[in-house]
């Protein structure tokens, strides 16, 4: 069995030729996009930190290096590609959901500032109705980042949520933030 060569041929094509290299595949492929997240983690690392000693550069090189490895390895095992095809869309979504725990930490904070603590706990199911995988993170993450509320459980479309209160669970129940969630992802 011969080894494909690993020559580096700093001419037109050089991307191609490294990226076609089956060991390259095998991490995940696509130096180039590989590449371009390196420079850009880089970047944003030195904007924050603006450090220059050689011990903070080595820490920024191996904590980026670490992050691209994980996303490779995460992406390579991931069934759901594209990862990410949301465009502008989380811009107007990101109102809502804000609004949301904003309301419900004041609900939350009632409560529990209140001395009789009117809480009813429940469990109950709500159906998603987002396509992607994506989709159902971000309306799981959503509920659960909704103080009162917590996604127990995802299967096959459906949530297992747990609410503070009746209240809680209505506002889950009533599809509002599913709705806005389908739309968030791209359906109707």
């Amino acid at each position: 069995m011969t080894r494909p060569s690993t020559k580096v041929i700093l001419a037109d094509g050089w991307w191609k030729n490294l990226s076609e290299n089956p060991r390259w595949a095998t991490y995940g492929g696509d130096l180039k996009q590989t590449s371009l997240w390196a420079i850009l983690l880089a970047g944003s690392w030195w904007l924050w930190s603006a450090h220059t000693e050689m011990l903070i550069i080595i820490f920024g090189v191996f904590s980026i290096a670490l992050t691209l490895f994980f996303a490779r390895r995460m992406d390579r095992e991931s069934d759901d590609h594209p990862p990410y095809e949301l465009g502008l869309r989380p811009l107007f979504y990101f109102p809502y959901i804000f609004w949301e725990i904003v309301k419900a930490n004041i609900d939350v904070a009632k409560i529990v500032i209140s001395p009789k603590m009117k809480i009813s706990p429940r469990m109950f199911k709500a159906k998603a109705s987002q396509k992607t995988a994506i989709g159902q993170v971000i309306y799981a993450n959503s509920i659960t980042l909704t103080p009162g509320t917590i996604t127990l459980d995802v299967r096959d479309g459906e949530f297992i949520v747990h609410a503070l209160t009746k209240e809680a669970a209505d506002g889950v129940l009533s599809g509002d933030m599913d709705r806005r969630v389908t739309r968030l992802e791209g359906g109707s």
